[in-house]
């Protein structure tokens, strides 16, 4: 409290004492309901009193006008129940509910004296205090809650989803409208008890859908670019435990499944419907030609090799790509690295993207060193910013690799990632520029810091990598770097505004960057589809030749 508010309020309780006295005497207060005013003249230190008609639990509000007039609550026993306004302004609203010490009066005084207006704007009983109807913005959702308010059931609804599929997906009608470059997507589930969490939301995190009154409909609405291409799951019934927030938030991996109602899935051929993620691609989706592979293409060649690290002291799958026809000799040929290897090639594609790239001279000819992970536990460990990783890489996969006949100069060798994978690949640019002359992350976890895991959610980490970045010497580096728009969530560290950081701070130390934001979420489809664009704008055959003139 400061000083003056201390004043402030010694003084309304010495006028208010002065007026119980006079009110307990006269008891003959003027009174006032909702849209009424109550205009008066006040004397120096005068109090006028005045009755309110309300009763207990009405929400009540309105406003009191008058240079240095204080508005205060009194109950039924002439105690002092609130200060309402402290005549610090010429028009103060006020708002309060009604407890069990009524009937309660309004007192109006000043220590100045001078004119005043009361008014009570609204009095809204407990049993109106309710809030307003949901709008949906899906105009199917709309009219099937018209459907149930004149009596209906949700059974035609659903039997005309069971033959378009899910989620809906609408342009006309929502409310309120849509951009134009706008699609809204609706998620729906039927028939939980409980709960339904939407597992890859548009909103970057796990959200709850909403039940549609007591029926057997549970849905999300989302407004996303027109553009964009979205995999998701539905886990209905997430059971709620014991344990730390973390443990809590991964028991929806218990249910967490396909949408029943979407032949759509990634990958395409699970038959286990807890397996793999349903699909959405909304009408102005981009094309993806570079992802199947094609019959006119040859097939480059994989190798899976086990690997034992004496740095690190286990053992892992490296899976070397060769284009078809590859020279090893040739001057021109470019080198990518990536960790999480082999996710890329089972996943992702990689071999088929790259064959078809290379078959069209999208890109130079590229060989691969795939870097695969030991076990979930080692890639936690090992892939945010770990020097003895970093060394393993340097001193170990590469010359390796290169008595393998896979090597190409610095600056036609990218080493690459998603997530995990691309804040290492960030840090081994940083660690490593005389082997890595670029580096491409894709949704790099750059928000990452020792012990973020278990930071206060108050206390978001501190973006470890970034901070190396502004205190180390700038190296001839070039950096490309994707993050989704979907990527926005803050519950650890978003990776679309730490991507920006990063690239910020990049730039500010003379590097050369590329960001792309992409209307997508964070896992392996949506860099699936991104990977061919990135890997054309690292590896063009005309960078060379850029870099030369430069």
């Amino acid at each position: 409290m400061t000083a003056r508010s201390y004043v402030v309020c010694v003084t309304l309780l010495l006028l208010v004492g002065r007026f119980c006295f006079s009110a307990e005497e006269t008891n003959k207060s003027p009174s006032i309901s909702v849209g009424e005013k109550r205009q008066g003249t006040l004397q120096p230190e005068e109090t006028q009193a005045i009755a309110l008609q309300a009763t207990e639990g009405d929400f009540v509000r309105g406003s009191i006008s008058g240079s240095g007039t204080m508005l205060m609550l009194i109950d039924s026993k002439k105690q002092l129940v609130r200060c309402l306004a402290d005549g610090r302004g010429p028009n103060l609203p006020y708002m309060f509910v009604v407890g069990d010490a009524g009937p309660y009066e309004l007192q109006v005084t000043s220590q100045t004296g001078g004119d005043y207006q009361l008014s009570v704007d609204a009095i809204v009983a407990a049993k109106d205090q309710v809030a307003p109807a949901r709008v949906l913005a899906s105009p199917r959702l709309r009219q099937l809650q018209q459907t149930l308010a004149t009596g209906g059931t949700t059974a035609s609804f659903w039997e005309k989803l069971e033959a378009e599929g899910t989620p809906l997906v609408e342009a006309d009608g929502v409310l309120p409208p849509l951009a134009r470059d706008e699609a809204l997507v609706t998620f729906l589930y039927r028939g939980a008890k409980r709960n339904v969490r939407l597992f890859g939301a548009p909103s970057g995190d796990h959200d709850d859908l909403q039940r549609l009154g007591d029926t057997d409909v549970w849905y999300g609405s989302y407004r996303v670019p027109s553009a964009a291409r979205i995999d998701y799951r539905l886990a209905p019934d997430v059971p709620e435990l014991p344990g730390s927030g973390w443990e809590r938030r991964r028991a929806i991996l218990a249910t967490a499944q396909r949408d029943p109602l979407n032949s759509l899935a990634f990958p395409a051929d699970n038959i286990d419907i807890y397996a793999g993620s349903s699909v959405v691609e909304l009408p102005d989706s981009p094309e993806a030609p570079w992802l199947e592979r094609r019959s006119d293409v040859t097939a480059g060649k994989i190798e899976r090799h086990r690997f034992e690290s004496k740095v690190l002291g286990n053992t892992r799958d490296i899976y070397f790509y060769r284009p078809a026809d590859y020279d090893p000799q040739a001057a021109e040929n470019g080198l990518a690295v990536f960790f999480d290897g082999d996710v890329y090639l089972n996943e992702v594609g990689i071999d088929a993207i790259l064959d078809n790239l290379i078959a069209t001279g999208e890109i130079r000819s590229t060989a691969a060193i795939l870097i695969s992970n030991p076990s979930p536990q080692s890639r936690s460990n090992e892939l945010p910013c770990n020097a003895k990783f970093a060394q393993f890489v340097a001193e170990e996969v590469m010359p390796w690799a290169k008595s393998q006949g896979l090597d190409a100069d610095r600056q036609r060798t990218v080493v690459a990632g998603a997530s995990y994978g691309g804040l290492a690949a960030a840090y081994l640019g940083l660690e490593h520029p005389e082997l890595f002359g670029n580096v491409y992350s894709q949704s790099g976890s750059f928000w990452w810091a020792p012990n973020a895991l278990n930071a206060s959610v108050t206390k978001p980490p501190a973006e470890w990598l970034t901070r190396e970045y502004v205190t180390s010497p700038r190296h001839e580096v070039k950096y490309f770097l994707e993050a989704g728009s979907f990527e926005a969530n803050d519950r650890i560290g978003s990776i679309l505004t730490t991507t920006k950081h990063l690239r910020d701070v990049l730039e500010a130390k003379g590097y050369d960057v590329q960001f792309r934001e992409f209307p997508g979420g964070h896992g392996f489809f949506y860099w699936r589809y991104n990977l061919p664009r990135g890997l054309i704008d690292v590896l063009c055959p005309e960078m060379t030749a850029v870099i030369k003139m430069k």
